[in-house]
């Protein structure tokens, strides 16, 4: 029995009409988002990152070479507004852990660009981000995991469909 089995328990039996269904798994969804923030938070704060920090720098890793988007592109991809992104950019630049550059194809634009010290260290948080990920995920059988990825997924897509026009 875990805190979940004991809230159900709980509305049972102070509302035993009431379906508690759906607590049984998002109730331990919500509760297993919340300990994996904070093992993230632990994971690049040993790196000397924030979580929006290793967000901003994972996106520009993750592009490959030259590992440079636009603010645009980085404001997709890691939901933020442009103020907020400007604000990051800034942040990051400062620390040297980004550069920006001039847009050879606008030279309006710029481009945000990962620095040598920028992606050894949001490489380093990923790996440790990923063995801690990887332990945590041991507790299931490969078979299990790829069932569980499958129905987040499926669960996942009800709120990041694409809107229809």
């Amino acid at each position: 029995m875990d805190e979940v089995d004991r809230i159900i328990a709980a509305w049972r039996a102070e509302a035993p009409g009431l379906d508690t269904e759906p607590l049984a798994v998002l109730s331990r969804v919500s509760r297993l988002a919340r300990h994996l923030d904070l093992a993230r938070k632990r994971c690049f704060a040993a790196h000397g990152l924030e979580v929006w920090e290793f967000d901003v720098l994972a996106a520009l890793r993750r592009e490959g070479p030259p590992y440079e988007l636009s603010p645009g592109e980085l404001i997709h991809q890691t939901l933020s507004s442009s103020g907020t992104m400007t604000n990051r950019i800034d942040r990051l630049t400062d620390r040297g852990l980004v550069e920006r550059q001039a847009n050879p194809a606008d030279r309006r634009g710029v481009r945000v660009r990962l620095t040598q010290q920028g992606g050894e260290t949001v490489t380093a948080a990923m790996a440790d981000l990923v063995a801690f990920e990887r332990g945590v995920l041991d507790a299931l059988t490969p078979l299990t995991r790829r069932q569980l990825a499958a129905s987040l997924r499926t669960l996942l897509a009800g709120f990041e469909a694409p809107a229809q026009d």
